[in-house]
């Protein structure tokens, strides 16, 4: 009697440990399309719509882990396969002194069955520094650049801002660089300015202007599409609709 009364207040203990740590972590989920996926400036879709989804675990001792996922047409257009961007992440972000946030992690480009002759597959590590409004962020490399060959060591370096002028409206400028190592030409600068505006909970519409400034090479933008020569990088605008819950 007294072992089972013992391995009982064990299990009640357990448990009363283990309940508060799973209260302390939340999962959510995101569905949505946009009129035009582009990343870092540049259209993953051609220029043509895409639809995108993903997942985000997070703890409140700041640890996350996550999965997004987006139909895409590059890989496609550079003679591979994948018609879609798997993206896993993980890392953790805190408060590190008064107003000061850092969020540090790793993050894996996946494209399932692109059959490329140089991988498409990319890791960075990243490192961002918030304060008030403004958020300045560092994104480095460990493997070749989205199918750049002898690209590893690239850099993205970007300084974006949040204000919120009225209740359920989202206001974000952004800047940033991108810096493709030993492939200088396809090195550019991007822009945008998103406006989000809450509808509804959880319901949010979004508006971009977006552009680079991409260089061209013997004539012809660098980003230019293998299928309809259309330039990947100009200057734009998306509409897109997400739905978190």
């Amino acid at each position: 009697m007294k072992v089972s009364l013992s391995a009982a207040a064990v299990a009640v203990a357990l448990s009363s440990l283990a309940l508060p740590q799973v209260a302390q972590a939340d999962v959510a989920f995101n569905i949505g399309a946009v009129s035009d996926y582009r990343y870092r400036g540049i259209s993953q879709s051609r220029l043509k719509p895409a639809v995108q989804g993903g997942l985000d675990w997070s703890h409140a001792s700041g640890f996350y882990l996550g999965a997004w996922a987006s139909t895409i047409k590059w890989i496609e257009d550079a003679g591979g396969k994948a018609d879609y961007e798997l993206d896993l992440y993980g890392g953790w972000k805190g408060e590190v002194t008064k107003g000061l946030t850092l969020d540090v992690g790793l993050l894996a480009y996946q494209y399932p069955g692109h059959k490329a002759v140089v991988s498409p597959n990319t890791t960075e590590v990243y490192g961002a520094l918030s304060f008030g409004p403004a958020t300045l962020k560092y994104s480095h490399s460990t493997t070749n650049l989205f199918g750049f060959s002898n690209s590893k060591n690239s850099s993205y370096i970007d300084l974006s801002a949040s204000f919120t002028p009225m209740d359920g409206l989202t206001l974000t400028p952004h800047v940033g660089y991108q810096k493709v190592a030993k492939n200088g030409d396809f090195s550019y600068t991007d822009y945008s300015l998103t406006a989000a505006y809450e509808v509804a909970k959880g319901l949010t519409i979004s508006g971009m202007v977006v552009g680079t400034s991409t260089k061209s090479i013997a004539g012809t933008k660098a980003y230019a599409s293998p299928k309809n020569g259309k330039d990947l990088g100009k200057a734009g605008v998306v509409f897109g609709v997400k739905y978190a819950f």
